[in-house]
């Protein structure tokens, strides 16, 4: 069955790319306008979040935005809107403005991709950025300097990867990525999908690509706990919708998958997304979106509360002094400041 994950998560039709044309050049903003509320489901949650915090809105016009990524060296946030093929910047200081476009399939026909643009951004080695690449089927690198792709990975067994959604990178140099297939045409049902299944993956230092787990119909976000012993993936299918956590092994394979958390009774009731994007704090709490918004829960799984922006969340990611959580929520992009660290 075909199933086009903005319809299902945004539960609106996409902003058209008239208005996304709006957000190229943003001026920054001396107070940023608040959205949506905290819904606390457990006292444990205000050692976290304050009780008087505020959910900015920093900036907007966006068809869905996702990745975003904190550049130390510099002081800024880089982060995809993957139907227009963009990476937008944005600061305190200067605003949001167009960083890179094309930010992923950059050729004459793109007719086969549905979401052309990069997804997930983690940062790099110095200097560059790593980029779940949908429109090239690769994992690259990016050089912030000069805006030069170099592709670290691209097929697997000899067959092109769907569209790498996610990624994560392991003290061990190992790059941990999902390959759901959202940015192709048709998804699941398109001729030029060569993989059998929607896999993730690790990427090793020396290039070689094994597959970890091959049984999950949409994987989406991947994130590490702090000890690096559990890889999490969340799972953006409305029929299960639940974040899986699995055991690491000292050569990065996974085992024991189980559920850490379901939302799939969350669906539609809770407000519109599905589990999407992961960021993990020092603690291992994990900020997972889904179902009306950021789901905060314990290393166990277990619900704290949720930051309900009030749109779809497709990601999150702790940034700035490491206390500051930048959701990209669709149409617009957001902050909140937290009592945690990343």
């Amino acid at each position: 069955m075909s199933l086009s994950r903005r319809t299902v998560i945004t539960g609106a039709a996409a902003l058209s790319a008239t208005a996304c044309q709006s957000v190229a050049m943003t001026e920054p903003a001396t107070a940023f306008p608040t959205v949506g509320h905290i819904i606390r489901d457990d006292p444990a949650l205000d050692r976290l979040i304050a009780p008087d915090a505020r959910i900015e809105k920093l900036a907007e016009g966006f068809t869905w935005s996702e990745g975003p990524v904190w550049i130390a060296d510099g002081a800024y946030l880089l982060f995809s809107d993957v139907p227009q093929n963009r990476i937008h910047r944005w600061s305190e200081a200067d605003g949001a403005s167009v960083f890179l476009s094309p930010s992923g399939y950059d050729g004459p026909d793109g007719s086969a991709f549905r979401e052309p643009g990069s997804n997930g951004l983690i940062a790099g080695p110095p200097g560059s950025i790593l980029m779940a690449d949908h429109g090239n089927r690769a994992i690259a690198r990016v050089d912030l300097a000069t805006r030069a792709k170099t592709l670290l990975a691209t097929r697997y067994d000899g067959k092109r990867f769907n569209s790498p959604n996610d990624l994560v990178q392991a003290r061990s140099g190992a790059i941990f990525f999902t390959d759901p297939p959202y940015g192709l045409k048709d998804m699941n049902e398109l001729p030029l999908k060569e993989q059998p299944h929607n896999g993730v993956y690790r990427l090793d230092p020396d290039g070689t690509v094994s597959l970890l787990v091959d049984d999950l119909t949409f994987p989406n976000g991947v994130a590490l706990s702090p000890d690096q012993r559990t890889l999490y993936v969340a799972v953006s299918d409305p029929q299960r919708a639940v974040i899986m956590a699995y055991d690491l092994g000292r050569a990065g394979e996974a085992s024991s998958g189980r559920v850490l958390h379901d939302f799939t009774a969350k669906v539609g009731a809770s407000g519109p997304g599905l589990p999407d994007g992961l960021a993990v704090d020092v603690e291992g709490h994990l900020f997972a979106t889904g179902p009306g918004g950021v789901h905060v829960l314990t290393p166990e799984g277990r619900a704290l509360g949720r930051i309900d922006t009030g749109t779809a969340a497709a990601n999150c990611k702790l940034g700035e002094d490491g206390r500051t959580l930048f959701i990209t929520s669709g149409p617009f992009l957001a902050r909140l400041r937290t009592r945690t660290r990343g």
